[in-house]
């Protein structure tokens, strides 16, 4: 039998299986009105196990894991669909969602007043500078002012690291998204040039002591272990690292900061791209009081809790892939005060402007406690 006559029959038993599959889904929809009447959960863990089983057997020793595969995609599929017709909606959030959709002026603003984490010469700095061609900048000492600052209306945006392409997650970051009331306006990824500093012309070998903050250091950590006999100190940011050296009486300490640092705080450089990969970059996110959604938004962050019990994730992810939705990012941080229970973060890749997409993210943050819409945003 030559290929044509395989795809021929290939496309005859598709069409009897998509005639099954729409016969199964329309059952399906009876199924999801009874456990809406009855008050019965979605998901029936024990069924499931139950039919699996049995397709296992049925199809015999070769085809049993494929088998598998198969029916628990369908049955995943079924899980979204009865979701999509018993799940209740969150009015008010798809409400927020339209609104921004059409309050949000057409073009991002060039100029604002912007509060970043640090001091001048911090790469927040550099990061808002890629967002806003002339922004003001106010300077805050920590990441939770930033949170704070935007959640009081002080100041109208503010940038916050959030991942770095070495290092991973700026934890601090996502441990207090969960304490403040924000939306995520836009985002960018900057080119982290690590550069080390000192108040004059040393060598490396005269160095004593380097300042930086943690998330440097361990972009840092391989230039590290080869100058062991330097005495390392953390602090809140890398441009106050490069002020802290300048105003030290100490000649041989040194910073681990951004270039631009050397002329701000009249440093001299010591060496330059110590990272352990010349592909370090961090992510900075832009955030605002008032929700922004721009034409060109294609980016979506929630925080969502799941249930603690198995396949609980599973179940939750595959609401994304059912509509074809890509997870860039998904981050777990645990609940303070709780036992073993996660929050877990997510950014996907999604048209919130379509009915679909916000029938979804409606759907998945209904529960206000247990949800969060971070916003929807585009990476420039």
């Amino acid at each position: 039998m030559n290929l044509e006559k395989c795809r021929e029959k290939i496309d005859k038993i598709n069409d009897e299986i998509l005639k099954l599959f729409i016969s199964r889904m329309e059952v399906t929809s009876q199924v999801a009105d009874y456990k809406k009447e009855n008050n019965l959960s979605v998901y029936q863990p024990d069924r499931e196990r139950e039919i699996l089983d049995k397709i296992r057997k049925d199809a015999g020793e070769d085809m049993a894991d494929y088998a598998g595969l198969l029916f628990s995609d369908i049955m995943a599929l079924s899980r979204a669909y009865q979701a999509d017709r018993n799940v209740e909606t969150n009015i008010a959030l798809m409400g927020k969602i339209k609104k921004a959709i059409s309050s949000t002026p057409s073009e991002f603003p060039h100029s604002a007043v912007v509060v970043c984490q640090g001091v001048e010469g911090a790469y927040s700095q550099l990061a808002c500078k890629q967002i806003f061609s002339d922004p003001k900048i106010i300077y805050f000492k920590n990441f939770d002012a930033v949170f704070s600052a935007i959640e009081q209306g002080l100041c109208k945006y503010g940038i916050l690291p959030i991942e770095n392409s070495l290092y991973g997650s700026v934890n601090q970051v996502y441990d207090l998204m969960k304490n403040h009331n924000f939306y995520i306006a836009r985002a960018t990824k900057l080119k982290i040039d690590h550069t080390v500093l000192a108040k004059e012309k040393i060598s490396l070998e005269e160095i004593t002591d380097i300042y930086s903050h943690e998330q440097a250091l361990g972009q840092c950590s391989e230039f590290l272990k080869e100058h062991p006999e330097i005495k390392v100190h953390v602090c809140e940011n890398t441009a106050v690292a490069a002020k802290k050296v300048a105003e030290s009486e100490n000649k041989y300490a040194a910073s681990i900061s951004s270039p631009e640092c050397m002329d701000i705080y009249g440093l001299s450089r010591v060496a330059k791209n110590i990272s352990n990969s010349d592909a370090n970059y961090t992510r900075f996110i832009c955030i605002s009081k008032k929700e922004e959604i721009y034409k060109d938004a294609d980016k979506i962050s929630l925080m969502l809790k799941t249930e603690h019990k198995p396949g609980a994730l599973y179940r939750l992810i595959s609401r994304f892939n059912v509509q074809g939705i890509n997870i860039t990012k998904l981050e777990s941080r645990p609940i303070v005060g709780s036992e073993f229970e996660y929050m877990f973060y997510f950014d996907i890749e999604a048209d919130i402007t379509q009915p679909k997409v916000q029938m979804l993210i409606s759907h998945l943050c209904k529960d206000e406690v247990n949800s969060v819409f971070l916003g929807s945003y585009r990476e420039v």
